[in-house]
């Protein structure tokens, strides 16, 4: 297999060859699984949560996702004061502190400014830059953005989900955006792509987006892949959030293998430990295969 390029966030490459595993740091109060864990509200809370990344770190993450707002189903906005005083302060220290790739999870215009400012590599955009002003923010910072699905808004995205065909309808999504951003200068080198597990979807949706993960990477753009303790695993094995685990790690590496020399596969996790190990087992296992067969 021909060696993939690694995506230039900032400085910092991130190899795409192998799957690479993004830890999740939320601070804000009320994320639907990990809320007011990591929550920077003072100086103790930057310190708690840069240790919570550098756990992560030393576990395996090639990233740190960092989230000042909350995109769980019926989460109200918060607003562009509150995410730049969350966010920020918490990208700086991981920055000063870490040799890590950091992303900023945000869909403000300005948020992406500052967090690029403050050292962040990779933007995160659960609205795929169609708030005003984030096409030709994410434009001006040059760094490379993921391009997330999601049907309608987070505060009513679970209502009344509805797709004629939701394979299709998701890659005209991403078409459309791709387009958009070609537009303002942000070139396809420049960009992932998230099919938005759970953000405006029923199980059904869910898991035909899954089983089309394959299809997704035939455009040759790493996929990020966000599945981690979500409601479709508590709906297929009737478990609550704190119980997911196990559920989660099997779908990441179920992803690992659909995507695997494609253009690249980024697993957003909770655990990063528990996924990091079973992406290696795996790989362990791929690689004695192919000796065996040499």
């Amino acid at each position: 297999m021909t060696a993939l390029p690694s995506l230039n966030c900032g400085g910092r490459l991130l190899p795409l060859a192998e799957p690479a595993v993004m830890g999740i740091l939320n601070v804000t109060p009320d994320s639907f699984s990990d809320g007011g864990l990591h929550y920077a509200g003072d100086s103790r809370d930057v310190d708690r949560a840069v240790d919570a990344a550098a756990a992560m770190v030393a576990a395996g993450a090639a990233v740190i996702d960092v989230g000042g707002e909350s995109t769980r189903p019926g989460a109200a906005p918060v607003s562009v004061e509150q995410e730049l005083a969350r966010v920020v302060p918490v990208i700086e220290a991981l920055c000063a502190r870490l040799d890590v790739v950091v992303s900023v999870d945000t869909s403000s215009a300005a948020v992406i400014t500052a967090a690029a400012g403050a050292g962040a590599g990779l933007i995160n955009d659960v609205r795929a830059l169609r708030r005003e002003g984030a096409l030709a923010a994410a434009a001006a910072t040059e760094l490379p953005v993921c391009l997330m699905h999601m049907q309608a808004t987070p505060a009513t995205m679970q209502e009344a989900p509805h797709y004629t065909d939701v394979v299709a309808e998701v890659e005209q999504f991403f078409q459309d955006r791709i387009d958009a951003c070609a537009e303002v200068g942000i070139h396809t080198g420049r960009l992932l792509l998230d099919p938005g597990f759970g953000f405006g979807k029923q199980l059904a949706h869910n898991v035909a987006l899954f089983k089309a993960l394959g299809q997704f990477a035939q455009r040759g753009l790493p996929l990020m892949v966000g599945v981690s303790r979500k409601t479709m695993i508590g709906q297929l094995l009737d478990c609550e959030v704190d119980q997911r685990v196990n559920g989660s790690v099997a779908l990441a590496l179920l992803a690992a293998q659909a995507l695997y020399g494609s253009g690249g596969c980024l697993l957003r996790v909770h655990d990063v430990k528990q996924t990091v190990e079973a992406v290696q087992l795996w790989q362990a296992m791929r690689t004695t295969e192919a000796h065996n067969n040499n």
